[in-house]
């Protein structure tokens, strides 16, 4: 890269942008400029030689016989007759140049004038440009002719050479080429100017932009927006609203994680302070010498062994909260046999309500999710219908064209409460007396959506509920994935 290409680019924008403009109208003033010039030159050089032409035109005996005579009477500085307010004479083969009586001075002859002497008959005349004597320039026209000697009879070769000066229209071209230039570089400066205003006017809600950006990046207010005209939709203002719309997440998210946060702190103070009381009356025994009644004992190692447990999945539950919401592009999502995840889950369950009767119906279907955040929702589900059934109570399972239903026995869910059961660290109140988070739903609606699916609740007709889940998939896996082999036994 060249100095020049870095110092450019070490430009402000503005600058780059006005040289960008100045630039371009240089380059299109240049070349009218020189166009002009030229076709100005065109025009001007073609009226000298049509005034050439008409001077150096043989139409009369009488021009001929003035020839004749000037070549009969010829010295190296007279001649007789010519042509009134130009340069003209006649040059022989041999180089004799001879001047007429009124011709302004004498032509320097070159060897193209030789040369369209020597084919005199067989050449047309030729026009360029020269000097004479005193090297002033001149526009200069030869006309080739043969002509015959009145002394010898004999006929010899010449040429009729005359010229104009050129002063004047070099004057004249000198003066446009003067005016072009003042006027180029007059349009050069008013076209960077402009280019600067442009750019000025153009960057002003970058400006804006940027000022936003290092004011949240100073103080992290994601309150801050960018005023934008809402008929507005060029590529600053789609940027704008790009730039509010995110600043909008980010707050939403901050929001979001100081809520987790405030949320997490109240759930986990409930269970360690009755962690830290029971702790404290067996060290107290302990050190006082009067141990518990062995029943008070093994009541408070039970509740201390439940609080642990209960902290422990209220942790591993906030730890699935925490992770990032791209399920679908982490890596470990695969097409899964659902009827076998909800196959697991139902063993699982069976376990912990073995008072229960779970009736299911289970058909094939395939989905692409992450298998063990599936089968921990499924898990919820079966869970929540466990813990709310009375005892002795049915739960009904089935899944059927991807959609899985668990529909319990239990008390229900009010229509008011309904809004809220996805909601973190949301609980019933039949629900707050009962173990648990108030995770558990939070992280099944996650999982759903992550693997593009639906999760309702709704109140279940004679009584309970009913939670739905709906992922997309087929009844059979695509040709270039095997079908996944029954999980093993728990």
């Amino acid at each position: 890269m060249s100095a020049v290409t870095r110092r450019v680019r070490a430009l402000p924008i503005r600058a780059r942008l006005s040289l960008l403009v100045a630039a371009a109208v240089a380059f299109a003033v240049a070349a009218v400029s020189v166009t002009c010039w030229f076709i100005v030159q065109d025009k001007l050089y073609q009226q000298l030689d049509d005034e050439l032409e008409k001077a150096a035109r043989l139409t009369s005996p009488q021009q001929v016989d003035q020839i004749r005579m000037a070549l009969a009477n010829c010295t190296q500085d007279t001649g007789q007759g010519g042509f009134r307010n130009t340069y003209s004479q006649v040059v022989t083969a041999d180089g004799t140049t001879c001047l007429f009586a009124n011709s302004v001075g004498e032509i320097k002859v070159t060897a193209a004038d030789k040369k369209v002497i020597e084919n005199a008959g067989n050449t047309e005349p030729l026009t360029r440009n020269g000097t004479d004597e005193d090297g002033n320039a001149l526009r200069v026209r030869t006309v080739p002719m043969t002509l015959g000697n009145p002394l010898t009879q004999e006929s010899s070769r010449a040429a009729l050479v005359a010229a104009v000066p050129l002063k004047g229209t070099e004057s004249t071209l000198n003066d446009l080429a003067l005016i072009l230039l003042l006027c180029s570089g007059l349009g050069v400066l008013g076209a960077g100017a402009a280019g600067l205003a442009v750019a000025r006017a153009g960057l002003r809600p970058v400006d804006r932009l940027t000022e936003a950006v290092e004011h949240v990046a100073r103080t992290e207010d994601l309150s801050v927006a960018i005023p934008v005209d809402a008929d507005a939709e060029d590529e600053i203002a789609r940027l704008s609203r790009s730039f509010n719309s995110m600043t909008a997440s980010l707050a939403s998210s901050r929001e979001l994680q100081q809520q987790l946060i405030a949320d997490a702190g109240h759930e986990l103070r409930t269970p360690l302070t009755s962690l830290r009381t029971n702790i404290e009356l067996l060290t107290r025994s302990e050190e006082t010498g009067r141990p518990l009644p062995d029943a008070d004992r093994k009541a408070l190692l039970a509740s201390v062994k439940a609080q642990m447990t209960e902290l422990a999945a209220l942790i591993g539950d906030l730890q699935e909260l925490s992770r990032p919401d791209t399920g679908q592009h982490t890596g470990r999502t695969r097409i899964l046999a659902w009827q076998d995840i909800v196959e697991s889950a139902l063993r699982r369950a069976r376990l912990r309500g073995p008072e229960l009767t779970i009736t299911a119906d289970v058909e094939p279907w395939y989905v692409r999710a992450e298998p063990a955040a599936l089968e921990r929702a499924v898990v919820n589900i079966l869970d929540n219908a466990v813990k709310f059934s009375p005892e002795g109570g049915v739960i009904d399972v089935r899944l059927t064209e991807g959609t899985l239903t668990v529909r319990d026995h239990g008390p229900g869910i009010s229509p008011a409460e309904l809004p809220h059961v996805f909601d973190r660290f949301w609980r019933s109140e039949s629900a707050r007396s009962l173990p648990g988070s108030g995770l558990g739903l939070s992280i099944v609606a996650r999982t759903v959506q992550q693997s593009g699916g639906e999760v309702t609740l709704a109140p279940a007709e004679g009584g309970g509920t009913v939670a739905t889940i709906r992922l997309p998939g087929a009844p059979v896996p695509p040709p270039e994935t095997p079908a996944p082999e029954d999980p093993p036994q728990p």
